[in-house]
């Protein structure tokens, strides 16, 4: 049921309520339809076309600021096909002539994972992509979000869109996860709890003991799925080691937000994270979540630990500590979230070790898990993968995708069949 705030007479902000009045230069509570100032756009490869095309059948010539946009390569990169090259050629161009000098090649990695390195993702920032995952960069505190390319195209144009101010959840998980329970579980747990449609064009905002304890990868992992519960967005209130985090590499001063005391959150809800153990989300929907046991012994033809769920640093290490030494009984691709995250894997022994035990090495960037390439399934294949999706033709018409963590992927790969990560 919806808040009538007016009725109220009162205002004590969420997050979301008050970077959005700031972003609009006004009192913006929930529900109300403001016309917003957006601090970063982005459009990845896939995006960026339809964005540009919509751009120009405006008539417009110039965009409003080059340095606020932001274009990784990233979902089908390397280009795929004849086709996919030509179109990313001309994105390049279109790139070049606007002047805009945040442009990431191929192999530079994910775009929610090379926003936040190089300082886009800010506290009390909305920051707006042309993907639907954008959601990620709430992991910083910012309100981050996911709109359609003809709306890119109007940020490209004014630097400005419309927003309905969200309502927003709050979710509190208290205590800390057990051994062998990781970030990815942690919010597959959330999702089945809240169903794929529980918090639609909600702001989740995450509280507790746990949150505060997931690393900022962890935070990444939790932020990037809240649009699987059907959320306009989630966020982590900003702490030091957001702070940390964006020592000499905030692209720009930001100004962390809090939510009010009293702020009016539309539901409550409270969880422990005692409670969890490793999870797993089973074919074909996201909130189709299951413990780990209880799919355990399930047949696996491929894994995949990757994505902009999953692909940084310490989901690497996770994966290289449970293969060291062994050798995986099925085939298993491994992809860096970025060039960063590799090269960093290599200079600590990660690749190696992850190379060694038979995993295969693909370039930064999304790689299978849109189904475009680099490890699509076929007909009838299980994939164990670290993704974010597992809808019926994901990765493949044809095939089985079990979400998990990069733990449980990396015990599964060494056994070839679904593997609760603490028995190995």
């Amino acid at each position: 049921m919806s808040i009538d705030y007016r009725k109220r007479g009162l205002f004590m902000g969420t997050i979301s309520e008050k970077i959005f009045s700031r972003a609009a230069g006004k009192e913006a509570k929930a529900n109300d339809f403001v016309l917003a100032d957006v601090d970063y756009a982005m459009a990845h490869d896939g995006t960026s076309v339809l964005a540009v095309n919509a751009f120009k059948e405006m008539e417009m010539e110039k965009v409003w600021d080059p340095s606020r946009i932001v274009v990784p390569f990233d979902h089908i990169a390397p280009a795929n096909n004849e086709t996919s090259a030509i179109l990313q050629r001309e994105i390049r161009e279109w790139v070049k002539e606007q002047g805009i000098p945040n442009f990431y090649e191929v192999g530079e990695g994910i775009c929610h994972q090379v926003l936040p390195e190089n300082g886009f993702a800010l506290p009390g920032k909305l920051v707006v992509g042309a993907d639907s995952h954008s959601c990620t960069y709430g992991a910083f505190g910012a309100f981050a979000t996911g709109v359609g390319a003809t709306d890119m195209a109007e940020i490209f144009a004014s630097g400005k869109l419309w927003f309905k101010v969200p309502e927003s959840f709050r979710m509190t998980v208290e205590g800390s996860l057990r051994k062998g329970v990781y970030a990815k579980d942690l919010t597959l747990y959330l999702i089945g709890k809240t169903g794929i449609a529980g918090a639609t064009y909600k702001a989740v905002e995450f509280y507790g003991q746990a949150i505060s304890e997931l690393t900022v990868a962890g935070r990444m992992t939790l932020c990037n799925m809240a649009i699987e519960m059907g959320a306009k967005t989630g966020i982590v209130p900003p702490d030091e080691k957001t702070f940390e985090f964006l020592k000499n590499r905030a692209a720009a001063p930001y100004e962390p937000v809090y939510a009010d005391p009293d702020a009016v959150y539309m539901e409550e809800f409270a969880y422990d994270a005692g409670d969890i153990e490793p999870q797993v989300a089973c074919p074909h929907q996201v909130d189709n979540v299951k413990p780990v046991g209880e799919v355990e012994g399930t047949h696996v033809d491929q894994v995949f630990i990757g994505t902009c769920t999953n692909g940084r640093l310490e989901d690497l290490e996770v994966a290289a500590a449970i293969l060291k030494g062994k050798k995986v009984a099925v085939r298993t691709i491994v992809i860096p979230a970025s060039r960063t995250t590799l090269l960093a894997a290599i200079e600590n022994g990660t690749m190696e070790t992850l190379l060694r035990a038979g995993v295969t090495l693909a370039t930064p960037g999304c790689g299978p898990c849109l189904g475009a390439h680099q490890g699509v399934l076929g007909e009838g294949e299980v994939c164990v993968s670290t993704a974010n999706r597992n809808f019926r033709g994901r990765m493949g018409k044809g095939g089985f995708i079990y979400l998990a963590s990069p733990a449980t992927a990396a015990a599964s790969a060494l056994t070839g069949e679904i593997t609760d990560p603490r028995t190995v």
